[in-house]
């Protein structure tokens, strides 16, 4: 007999400081950024990248970056 898998569902997300989220920009763009609490990605439009979240801290390197789906 099988058990049901557990649903997925996102790891918790510490929240990011607003004041931060203030500063930041896009390390590449120098643009703005949009918190995807959802997702714990900073998200920038301008050069299309995902930056993730970690622990509260943002990873604002381009390698660490996802690319955005078009």
């Amino acid at each position: 007999m099988t058990t049901p898998a557990a649903p997925e569902t996102a790891p918790p997300t510490v929240p990011v400081d607003p004041r931060l989220l203030e500063i930041l920009v896009c390390p590449l763009t120098k643009g703005p950024l949009e918190y995807d609490r959802r997702r714990g990605e900073l998200i920038s439009r301008s050069a299309g990248l995902a930056y993730p979240v970690r622990d509260g801290i943002p990873i604002m390197l381009p390698e660490e970056a996802r690319p955005l789906e078009e």
